[in-house]
């Protein structure tokens, strides 16, 4: 048999290389041990701040990136795109414990390619990966039935993403644009620029109107 056939013939799927985001080391270890049960994947890094996992994705480029949505006290939703410009290749699959279908329409309206529950199974874990390794798109099935019925429509202009809710629920609180900035990680223009679109959808300015419109999605009491 020709050499080259008979390796050919040994391999098998290409290597998914890993990076596991998560700031509980314990969580990282029992991603670690589930992934390492499918001799496809190969962890890489691991990182446990938002700063950290931009450093490790720049350094190792990695097929998967595995990324919890707070870190250290940091959101990572905002860094998302900051993640796909320093490595195009990567693919983005948030494991978070955060249901809200906003933050899944915001992780994957950002550039996130996966979004999956941490109650998920170890099964299904390991099928995103390979889901989104392989170009595709994963919702976690429980969330995107919800995603599906809570999907704004375009006429429906008062909807807002998840980061707007927090921005809106903090100006109803009082806070400054420079202490949402703070508080939120993000640049005070980052911070107009969410409060324009609020101020756009909603058609409020004053904090009067602000926080009535914060009661009525429920963001404060």
């Amino acid at each position: 048999m020709d050499a080259r056939n008979s390796t050919s013939s040994r391999q098998g799927p290409p290597e998914v290389t890993v990076v596991l985001a998560d700031d509980h080391l314990v969580v990282r270890a029992g991603m670690r041990l589930l992934l390492a049960q499918d001799p496809a994947f190969r962890i890489v890094a691991e990182s446990a701040t938002v700063p950290d996992t931009l450093e490790a994705v720049r350094r190792t480029r990695p097929r998967v990136l595995v990324l919890d949505l707070t870190m250290a006290g940091q959101s990572s939703l905002p860094v998302i795109p900051a993640l796909l410009n320093a490595s195009p290749g990567t693919r983005i699959l948030v494991l978070t414990m955060q249901e809200d279908p906003a933050f899944a329409r915001e992780a994957l309206r950002t550039g996130a390619a996966g979004y999956l529950l941490k109650e998920a199974a170890a099964e299904e874990l390991r099928a995103a990966a390979h889901q989104v390794a392989g170009g595709a798109t994963y919702v976690q099935p429980v969330l995107g039935a919800r995603l599906a019925v809570d999907m704004p429509g375009s006429a429906d202009q008062d909807s807002l993403t998840a980061r707007e809710a927090e921005v809106l629920s903090l100006l109803a609180l009082g806070h400054t644009n420079q202490e949402i900035a703070q508080r939120l990680y993000v640049s005070v223009r980052t911070v107009e620029t969410h409060r324009a679109r609020i101020r756009d959808k909603l058609g409020k300015d004053t904090r009067a109107e602000l926080i009535a419109a914060a009661r009525e999605r429920g963001l404060v009491a």
